[in-house]
């Protein structure tokens, strides 16, 4: 929603625990010249499963473990990122001390 995309949601496992998303755009990857050769090149846009993931854990209570699957910035035709789900978090932890 912030980004201004809409991405595709696929669910391939029957324990329905796990997901993707699938961005057929992505903008970050605007902002990226040219990455370095290599199979160990960064990842410029895990900005994006942190963003997922802290949002999951703070305004949803989920841990949940976030990675990219697929990025178009390493020549893949989309940008898929991975969400597994971990377990329900203790609401108390994240309650405001009066």
């Amino acid at each position: 929603m912030y980004l201004g995309i809409t991405p595709s949601v696929t669910c391939s496992n029957s324990s329905r625990n796990e997901f993707s998303l699938i961005l057929d755009k992505n903008p970050l990857v605007e902002f990226v010249e040219e990455l370095p050769a290599g199979p160990s090149s960064p990842c410029y846009c895990n900005l994006l499963c942190g963003i997922i993931r802290g949002a999951l854990e703070i305004m949803v209570h989920l841990a949940a473990d976030v990675t990219f699957l697929q990025d178009r910035l390493k020549g893949d035709s989309v940008t898929e990122i991975g969400i597994t789900f971990l377990k329900k978090l203790g609401e108390e932890k994240y309650r405001r001390k009066k």
